[in-house]
C-alpha cells in the first residue's frame, strides 16, 4: 500500500458513512491480517476487530490484542465484557491504540461468553448495558456503539427490542448494528444460532421509523452487494456483512467503494490484490510470523471463479510447511492462470 496516501483517524461523520457497508467482526477470522486484506479491496467499508475481552486487556495485561495496521482505518475495536469500570478502561485503551471507534458486544451468544455475562446474555439487561455504554463514553473521545440481537430465548422482540435501544440511546449510544436474528441460549450451538432462527428485517425496519435519529446497520444473512443496497435502499443506515465478506471477498468488497460509496475502486482484480499482499506476507515473514497466518484468509479471494479450488488447494497444503514463503503465493497466482486458459 506504499503507493497509497497513509489513511487518518476517521471522524464521527465518515464513520457514519464509511458504516453503510460493514465486514462483521468474527472470532478468530477478522484478525489484523484479514482486515489487512479486506483494506486493499475496499478503501471505504468500515472494519471490526475480533471481539477482545475487556478482562484480557485490564486485568490480563493483553495488549498485543490491540494491534493493527495504520492502512486498516476506518477500524473498529469490539470489546465484550459486562462490568461497567472494567469496560471503561478497555475503551480507553482502544482510543490510545488507535481506534476510531468502539464497540459493544450484546450478541454472541457462545456458551463461554455467557459464563462471562456478556454477549447476548446482555439483552436481558439493557439497564446494565446504558450503564456500560455511559461509563465508556464518558472516558473517550471516540464514537461508542453497540452490536446487539433482536432478542434472546423467548423474549418477544417487539417488546425487548424496543426497551433496549431506548435504554442506550438514553446512555448517548448514537449508531448500532442489530443482528436481525434472536439468539437461543440454550440448545444452539453458536454456529446454529447464525442460521437456524428466523431472520426479521421488517423488525429493524420498524426500529428505525421509531428512532429516527439512531443510525442503524443491519446484520445477519446478507450474501451479496445487492441485497446490501436494497436493504440500504429500504431506509436503514448501513448494512453489516460477515461470513460472505470472508468467504467472497472481492464479490462483497471488490465493487463496494463504487456501488456503495460513489468512489473509485480501489483494486482492479482479484489477482491485483494477491500480488499487493506480498510485501506484507513478507514483513510479516520477516518479523517471525507464519506464512499459513496471512494466507489463511485468502483462500476465498478467487471464489467462483475459474482455478479456485486450485488456488486454495495450494494455499491450504502448502502454507503450513517450513519455510514456506511468497513463492507459494506466485504458484497459486499459476493455477488461477491456468484455469482462465482452459
Amino acid at each position: 500500500m506504499s503507493d497509497r496516501a497513509e489513511p487518518v483517524k476517521q471522524g464521527a461523520a465518515d464513520l457514519r458513512r464509511a458504516a453503510r457497508l460493514s465486514v462483521a467482526p468474527m472470532m478468530d477470522w477478522t484478525d489484523r491480517h484479514c482486515r489487512y486484506l479486506h483494506r486493499l479491496i475496499s478503501q471505504r467499508a468500515l472494519l471490526y476487530t475480533e471481539m477482545v475481552t475487556a478482562p484480557a486487556l485490564v486485568r490480563g495485561g493483553a495488549l498485543h490484542l490491540l494491534d493493527h495496521n495504520p492502512e486498516e482505518h476506518p477500524v473498529a475495536l469490539q470489546l465484550g465484557g459486562s462490568d461497567p469500570a472494567e469496560l471503561a478502561m478497555a475503551a480507553r485503551l482502544g482510543q490510545q491504540a488507535g481506534y476510531d471507534e468502539i464497540n459493544l458486544n450484546c450478541g454472541c451468544p457462545s456458551d463461554r461468553v455467557q459464563s462471562g455475562t456478556f454477549g447476548a446474555v446482555l439483552m436481558k439487561h439493557p439497564g446494565l448495558v446504558a450503564d456500560c455504554v455511559a461509563a465508556m463514553r464518558a472516558v473517550v473521545d471516540v464514537e461508542v456503539t453497540v452490536k446487539c440481537r433482536i432478542g434472546v430465548d423467548d423474549q418477544d422482540p417487539e417488546e425487548v427490542l424496543p426497551e433496549f435501544l431506548a435504554r442506550i440511546v438514553a446512555a448517548g449510544c448514537e449508531r448500532v448494528t442489530i443482528h436481525a436474528r434472536k439468539a437461543w441460549l440454550q440448545g444452539l450451538s453458536p454456529k446454529e444460532n447464525r442460521d437456524i432462527p428466523p431472520l426479521d428485517y421488517y423488525l429493524v425496519q420498524r426500529m428505525k421509523q421509531l428512532f429516527p435519529n439512531l443510525h442503524i446497520s443491519i446484520n445477519g444473512g446478507v450474501d451479496s452487494l445487492d441485497q446490501a443496497l436494497a436493504l440500504l435502499d429500504s431506509g436503514l443506515d448501513g448494512v453489516m456483512i460477515g461470513r460472505a465478506a470472508y468467504h467472497q471477498p472481492w464479490d462483497i468488497l471488490g465493487a463496494a467503494d463504487h456501488r456503495v460509496f460513489g468512489a473509485a475502486p480501489v483494486a482492479t482484480t482479484p489477482q491485483a490484490v494477491a500480488l499487493q499482499m506480498l510485501p506484507y506476507i513478507e514483513r510479516h515473514l520477516t518479523s517471525g510470523g507464519k506464512l499459513h497466518q496471512v494466507t489463511r484468509h485468502m483462500l476465498g479471494l478467487f471464489a467462483g471463479r475459474p482455478g479456485a479450488r486450485n488456488w486454495r488447494r495450494v494455499l491450504s497444503e502448502g502454507a503450513s510447511r517450513p519455510g514456506a514463503g511468497p513463492e507459494l503465493v506466485h504458484e497459486a497466482l499459476h493455477q488461477i492462470e491456468q484455469g482462465q486458459t482452459a
